[in-house]
């Protein structure tokens, strides 16, 4: 009966370190990922910033991206899709940075959003797309 009575207070003895060694190692990884979670950023100028829908051909719908960097920093376009997946990143440093950006035009909705981030300033513009099509018949009698 003792030796049941011994092993059992071992294992009460070894759950209570786990679990207070998991404790101790878990809470410092909470507190630093609440502090990466709410990191605080700028925003660029809109003065510096300009994204515009511009049209749409075929299969595509086009938008004009324009930054001015004039301190020639580099940056960061990024474009992500209505699920925040990004789907376009591309870095610069252009002075003048201007782009035609087209996005496959594949589904009848898109909610794009495209962000400049230069360091800790950034600037977002998000968009939603409704795209439809008509078709044209004509009859003439032979």
């Amino acid at each position: 009966m003792k030796a049941n009575s011994v092993s059992t207070r071992v294992a009460k003895a070894v759950f209570a370190l786990v679990a207070a060694v998991v404790l101790f190692v878990s809470n410092p990884l909470t507190s630093q990922a609440g502090m990466i979670k709410n990191k605080k950023t700028a925003t660029l100028p809109e003065s510096q910033v300009s994204v515009s829908y511009v049209g749409s051909n075929e299969n595509n719908v086009i938008f004009s991206v324009k930054f001015e960097n004039p301190t020639a920093a580099r940056f960061w376009l990024i474009i992500k899709n209505g699920a925040g997946e990004i789907i376009y990143r591309q870095a610069s440093n252009d002075v003048h940075f201007s782009r035609a950006i087209y996005l496959e035009g594949s589904e009848s909705k898109m909610n794009p959003t495209f962000i400049i981030r230069k360091g800790n300033e950034e600037s977002v513009h998000s968009f939603a797309v409704s795209l439809s099509t008509t078709e044209q018949v004509s009859v003439t009698k032979l």
